[in-house]
């Protein structure tokens, strides 16, 4: 990261260092000079810690990961959680039907309704970034600001980590409820307002309004789908 790039993680100042090394392995952190506390005390963290203050989406865990971090695997992270979610779209189209061995979980690749489901999880994650992105850049321009989106895309697919709980469904194939999704995508969004909010550093209205704008385009590519007089299957079997 470049200089001044790090955020104090209590008062969102910009910081040149989060910590000085001194000889002997000496470790100094650094302290902000608005607030007069600690730029960044998670760098003392066992990354446990900083894994649960994220899921309590504490607001300094946010900062730590998204300004202090140098964690680039959002898109690998993206695709993990879309191949994920495809199969259990594609596990609800054959909740009926008798389930193997769950180890032979290559069999999955086999059905073209995989990549179906894999391709409609992908269209409505771009149309839930793509909403959330439109209305931020739209706001900022009429508040004669700037927006890096390229941050605030990062933000987004960091914050989907909440989608880690679909991986029991994967693994062990147990029957999930209905119940159960909805509580993971709650938390899902609640994340994803909380790392607008940490980005932007505003009001949490703003970032609660970017979220529903973004599922509110999500839900309309999800219906349209449904809309459609054809499957992904119909066209596998012309």
């Amino acid at each position: 990261m470049e200089e001044d790039d790090f955020r104090c993680v209590e008062c969102n100042e910009k910081a040149s260092e989060l910590h000085r090394d001194y000889s002997n392995g000496i470790l100094k952190i650094t302290i902000c000079g608005s607030c007069q506390k600690p730029v960044d005390k998670y760098i003392e963290y066992d990354p446990v810690i900083i894994l649960i203050d994220a899921i309590l989406c504490k607001t300094q865990a946010f900062r730590h990961i998204l300004f202090n971090t140098r964690l680039n695997i959002h898109w690998k992270l993206c695709v993990f959680f879309l191949l994920c979610d495809a199969y259990l779209r594609w596990s609800l189209l054959h909740v009926s039907e008798p389930i193997g061995d769950p180890a032979d979980i290559i069999r999955y690749t086999k059905e073209w309704e995989f990549y179906g489901m894999f391709a409609l999880a992908a269209l409505e994650l771009m149309a839930f970034c793509g909403g959330v992105l439109t209305f931020l850049w739209a706001v900022g321009r009429l508040q004669g600001g700037t927006l890096e989106l390229r941050l605030l895309l990062r933000a987004l697919l960091l914050s989907c980590y909440g989608k880690v709980l679909l991986i029991p469904a994967v693994i062990w194939e147990h029957d999930y409820s209905p119940l159960c999704l909805g509580l993971i995508k709650l938390f899902v969004l609640t994340s994803n307002s909380q790392a607008i909010r940490v980005i932007l550093n505003s009001r949490r209205r703003l970032s609660l309004m970017a979220v529903c704008l973004g599922l509110l385009s999500e839900t309309c590519v999800a219906q349209a789908y449904k809309e459609l007089p054809w499957s992904f299957q119909d066209i596998v079997d012309v």
